[in-house]
């Protein structure tokens, strides 16, 4: 099991690169192809990175900003971007040393609308999510019929027009080989479809090696991953899709395949599923213990939220959020371990956040390498005495001590017993116990999954 904390965090910073200007067009080919495939939070993503290339490029950030801006914790910032990856929006490159984890964001431009068609397994995978009438409307929208029978292609060839000159370009300048492969529009490995077997069966005089040219074998691997079909099932495809001329072309292949389909195996259109597992940052088990389900939801919650959900949906101070941001980016903390931390030191202090008290927390489980939430939980039982006494050092002036006295003998109003529909007694805070810490916590625990209920 691959924990998200080694993939991705928060503190993490990124570069993005946008080697050339999106259009509008581009922008509703994003929106109106893309999206249906991908859901809106990889678009998001996406359009977020293109905005910030715009505005501020070669300026470097933290995830924990991306977090804030789309309002996502880290776990599904990390899914929508292998969701970019997958689909052929983004291209990610990674650099760690032992200090940092630093990645470069590349945004790749969106196929045309008549190449997105064309391919077999994008255009599957938009129709079966969107539906035929929907398709029809966006092939309408942003293709235009080819009038093939009223004009003839006239077009010059480069070799028509220019002729080689003798040069020589030094070896560095030249950029790209012949042996170089084309880059894919999209990451699909076609070369683990059995090629050598598709060809055993089918006759060179029939179907020479030469018709499977390149765009030909990667049409003909994306439709088998498409159909689910083996190569002695593509042979018979492969011959179907022969014209009278013996040539073979990508729309008639696409027919061929489809109708194979619908004769062999369904008359329903395929459809596509996620299947990549993502990584947790907790571990899973058939049914979750209470503690089990906390540790989760610290992992996988911005600290925002968590703030709000203790405080009963109420909108947390600037400060606060001010401090967990500081944990987070300054102190390179992961998430969960300042999740709990802000849980620990809210039930332990009346729901307060003292800056200070949080600071020597927090130093003490960097230098434990505290790097998980249930990490963090079993810390703070362990060490929750001396906690106390840090949290109650302060007050051991005698400055302090007359100041409490005067204090304690104010009248409080009855609201702040009543807050939380309980009787509370006048007590110094340092009488309270980790059992009384434990309490609050199950308490806060199953608000929040009645929440998700």
């Amino acid at each position: 099991m691959i924990h998200l904390y080694k993939e991705l965090q928060p503190a993490d910073t990124f570069d993005i690169r946008l080697p050339h200007a999106l259009s509008t067009q581009e922008r509703q080919l994003v929106t109106l192809f893309y999206q249906p495939l991908t859901g809106a939070e990889p678009i998001s993503l996406y359009l977020t990175l293109w905005a910030e290339a715009e505005q501020m490029p070669g300026q470097q950030m933290t995830h924990y900003y991306l977090m804030n801006v789309l309002g996502l914790p880290i776990g599904k910032v990390f899914e929508a971007r292998i969701a970019l990856e997958a689909i052929g929006l983004l291209r990610t490159w990674k650099k760690e040393d032992a200090e940092q984890r630093s990645f470069l964001y590349e945004l790749m431009r969106p196929l045309d609308a008549d190449s997105f068609m064309k391919d077999p397994l994008l255009s599957m995978f938009l129709f079966s999510k969107i539906g035929e009438q929907a398709y029809r409307k966006l092939r309408q929208r942003f293709i235009r019929p080819v009038r093939d029978s009223e004009f003839k292609d006239v077009s010059r060839a480069f070799i028509d027009v220019f002729k080689p000159v003798s040069t020589h370009i030094p070896a560095e300048l030249q950029v790209g080989t012949a042996s170089d492969k084309p880059q894919k529009v999209y990451p699909f490995y076609f070369e683990q479809f059995d090629f050598e077997l598709l060809q055993a069966g089918l006759s060179d005089q029939l179907v020479p090696a030469s018709l499977l040219t390149l765009d030909v074998r990667e049409s003909i691997a994306k439709l088998a991953f498409l159909y689910h079909l083996t190569a002695l099932d593509m042979q018979k495809v492969v011959i179907l899709a022969l014209d009278d001329d013996l040539g073979i072309s990508q729309e008639r292949l696409r027919k061929a395949a489809a109708d194979f389909y619908k004769l062999t195996v369904s008359k329903e259109p395929p459809k596509l599923a996620r299947v990549y597992e993502v990584p947790v940052a907790v571990e899973d088990s058939m049914q979750k213990t209470k503690d089990q389900e906390l540790q989760h939801y610290l992992e996988t919650t911005a600290p925002v939220q968590v703030l709000r959900d203790i405080n009963n949906g109420k909108e947390p101070l600037q400060t606060s959020v001010q401090l967990a941001e500081s944990l987070i980016v300054q102190h390179g903390m992961p998430v969960g371990v300042v999740n709990a931390l802000l849980e620990y030191v809210m039930l332990t202090t009346d729901m307060k956040l003292p800056k200070k008290y949080v600071e020597t927390i927090a130093d003490h489980w960097v230098r434990k390498n505290i790097q998980t939430a249930k990490q963090a939980m079993e810390l703070a039982r362990q060490e929750h005495d001396k906690y106390t006494t840090w949290k109650n050092k302060p007050q051991t002036s005698a400055k302090k001590n007359t100041y409490s006295k005067k204090r304690r003998e104010e009248k409080v109003p009855d609201w702040f017993y009543k807050r939380n529909d309980k009787q509370v007694e006048v007590q110094s805070e340092a009488t309270v116990d980790a059992t009384d810490f434990e309490k609050e916590r199950q308490k806060i625990l199953e608000k929040l999954i009645n929440q998700q209920e």
